[in-house]
């Protein structure tokens, strides 16, 4: 009621550029905000796979995460500008009203931080959903640079934008390292990597478990059938998908 004009617009925009292929329109508390617009980057970030001490980690978890946490504990929210979170075919970015200390880039090496809204942001520290103040920072130049292979801008000025570069080809697992599926692209590699495991029994399931949507699951494991990877195990209604050993 006080920050009327408070709106996170988030929008998909890789087919249709010039509107847009998914909307979706963000008017409600901070909590539910956050889960929203997570929800709306997991629907639409390829979720490569990634090994930290031995764990696998959603590295586009990790990265929405911290562009979404900072958008909503430090934005202006007196200001009318409304929020925007939108997703491209070679990158992704989020801008939002902001208190300007400084105008520039911000870099892990010149990091001072600065909390906007002290309370709301010790709030979101208090539930989990944020790290110390200036760990956004680095952790976006960490996960970044495994997600896509390059570093994010972040733009410290009247409209604080956070700009990560996106390549669905890169794969930062595969770096230096033998190739155990050959040349194949992430998502077929995640595509392999979950029939192996056994981590769906459909291809909804799976298309939720990688993070893609379902047509690209088909379109995959048709090409992987077609390279002779993968074959089909029982019917084509009640079967499952196998490797070829």
């Amino acid at each position: 009621m006080v920050c009327a004009q408070h709106r996170t617009d988030a929008l998909l925009r890789k087919v249709n550029v010039d509107r847009y292929d998914d909307r979706l329109i963000v008017e409600t508390n901070l909590i539910e905000s956050y889960d929203l617009l997570m929800e709306f980057a997991k629907k639409h970030m390829l979720n490569k796979f990634y090994l930290e001490d031995d764990a696998r980690i959603s590295l586009s978890s990790k990265i929405a995460r911290e562009m979404i946490v900072n958008s909503l504990a430090h934005r202006e929210f007196t200001d009318g500008f409304y929020a925007k979170f939108v997703i491209e075919k070679d990158r992704m970015y989020i801008e939002n009203a902001n208190r300007a200390s400084k105008i520039g880039n911000i870099t892990p090496g010149n990091l001072r931080p600065e909390s906007k809204n002290p309370i709301i942001a010790a709030f979101f520290r208090n539930i989990g959903y944020a790290d110390e103040l200036g760990s956004g920072t680095r952790n976006l130049y960490k996960y970044v640079k495994k997600y896509s292979g390059k570093d994010p801008e972040i733009v410290e000025d009247d409209i604080f934008k956070i700009i990560v570069p996106l390549d669905d080809n890169y794969s930062a697992d595969m770096l230096g390292r033998e190739k155990p599926y050959g040349d194949l692209s992430p998502i077929e590699i995640e595509v392999c990597r979950a029939i192996g495991e056994g981590r769906y029994t459909t291809a909804k399931d799976m298309a939720a478990s990688i993070g893609v949507s379902l047509s690209s699951i088909e379109k995959t494991t048709a090409k992987l059938k077609d390279k002779g990877l993968i074959q089909r195990a029982g019917s084509d209604k009640k079967g499952t998908w196998e490797l070829v050993k």
